[in-house]
């Protein structure tokens, strides 16, 4: 069965000091398209986090995002007294040597220098990390679940359309016999007013007209599209991922309904295809978004 590429899915992780929520969401794309949001206390944990959603998700532009409400603060700011008193005691020492005179606004310079001030990050705890990791599970199978029945109401509509790209090959029928007869009347008739019908070749007559009924002759092409359209549903319904292929599907399908319209020469059979041309434009919007 066919899955879309769209999706969203929701777990939230709870501890005593934390809620930590968790969204993932999807949309189509060609490729597996990741990126993550993260806080600081869980940038180290990011390759393991793109392993586990790399296995759950195949194709789509994948955003991620973990969001952590705590009462404790993450990253502790505190001042590197080592740096900024080595700074000061430079500073001191090149005043004496030029004999300046140096007030407190010094520190507001030594301040803005590089490595005055440190950042100390807290860890993660294992346990805690255990518990975010299994609602990242749950949030990747949430979103799976999500394109699954999403694909399931794609794979409805597509199955309607393809139904009527049939419907209306079978309608192409009783037009053709009157095309064929109408190339012969009109060959006849061209040929009756400019040298007469005393001086036609019959036999150069019915090879022409054989000539002309190959030409456009469309059974071939109703075959192969019919066949076609017989693979698509086929395909549709193994298991995901088989949106390339049935985008593959749908340009060939799209090739002989092309061939049939060239070759029709009938007003009618051209208002049948131009019918399953707008259903074929609804099928390749909706293969864009299968996984």
């Amino acid at each position: 069965m066919i899955k879309s590429m769209t999706g969203f899915g929701k777990a939230i992780a709870e501890t005593p000091q934390k809620k930590i929520t968790i969204e993932i969401k999807s949309l189509n794309s060609k490729q597996f398209d990741l990126n993550i949001k993260l806080p600081w206390l869980f940038k180290e944990k990011e390759p393991e986090i793109r392993s586990l959603i790399s296995q759950k998700l195949d194709r789509g532009k994948i955003d991620f995002s973990i969001y952590v409400d705590s009462a404790d603060q993450e990253l502790a700011t505190v001042i590197n007294k080592g740096t900024v008193k080595n700074y000061y005691n430079q500073f001191k020492e090149i005043a004496s040597e030029l004999d300046i005179k140096l007030d407190d606004q010094i520190f507001s310079v030594i301040m803005k220098l590089p490595d005055t001030l440190k950042t100390d990050k807290n860890e993660i705890p294992e346990e805690e990390w255990n518990l975010v990791k299994n609602k990242i599970s749950e949030s990747l199978q949430i979103i799976d679940q999500y394109r699954i029945e999403e694909g399931n109401s794609i794979m409805t509509d597509i199955i309607k359309c393809i139904d009527k790209i049939l419907t209306l090959l079978d309608q192409i029928g009783p037009f053709e016999e009157g095309r064929i007869k109408k190339v012969k009347e009109k060959l006849d008739s061209v040929l009756s007013d400019n040298i007469g019908n005393e001086n036609i070749d019959k036999n150069r007559f019915e090879q022409e007209l054989i000539y002309y009924i190959e030409k456009f002759d469309i059974n071939e092409e109703k075959v192969r599209l019919r066949t076609h359209c017989d693979y698509f549903l086929e395909t549709i319904k193994t298991d995901a991922p088989n949106g390339k292929l049935l985008n593959f599907i749908c340009q060939e399908i799209g090739r002989e309904i092309n061939t049939i319209g060239s070759k029709a020469n009938d007003a009618s059979i051209q208002k049948l295809v131009v019918m399953m041309k707008d259903e074929l434009e609804k099928i390749k919007e909706q293969t864009l978004n299968i996984l």
